[in-house]
């Protein structure tokens, strides 16, 4: 992990009001939270600095602690009706409707598709993550705009149900 990869994941958490996250990569663990230090030890620790772009940081190489689940908020709910699935987000990153920019969209409102298909990728830290359809039906909706950033369970796509 670089500072760059850490500056990408410092900016997505502060861009979604994250505050307590945490992401290990084999023997490498870092864990950031806002609005204060961690308490643990054997943690080298980084106070926030007023006006600062980055909020505190606590990297550690201990292993034990799971990972925080990302907050979300209830009033980005969406409702489907019972002959339509909502395809939600599995990961924090960035959609992509197709495998590169020169080639055409996985999926368009109409298509129609089977369990199993991939949807669109999301990009999380330069790792192009496949999203498979769960569901035999037809998209009615694409409820995310090329390149956009998405959160862990935001709504992607809506599915009539075959």
């Amino acid at each position: 992990m670089d500072i760059k990869e850490i500056k990408e994941i410092l900016r997505l958490l502060d861009r979604y009001g994250v505050q307590d996250f945490t992401l290990q990569r084999g023997d490498n663990r870092i864990r950031v939270r806002k609005g204060g230090v961690l308490e643990e030890p054997g943690q080298v620790k980084y106070r926030e600095i007023p006006g600062a772009e980055v909020p505190s940081l606590a990297v550690s190489q201990s292993q034990g602690y799971p990972a925080a689940p990302p907050s979300s908020s209830a009033g980005d709910q969406l409702t489907v009706s019972d002959n339509q699935f909502l395809v939600t987000s599995p990961i924090v990153g960035t959609f992509y409707r197709a495998p590169s920019p020169e080639s055409p969209a996985y999926v368009e409102v109409g298509s129609a598709v089977t369990k199993g298909a991939v949807l669109c990728i999301v990009e999380a830290m330069k790792i192009m993550n496949e999203i498979e359809c769960e569901v035999t039906g037809k998209i009615s909706t694409i409820l995310v705009e090329n390149a956009q950033a998405v959160e862990y369970g935001q709504p992607l796509f809506i599915v009539d149900l075959a």
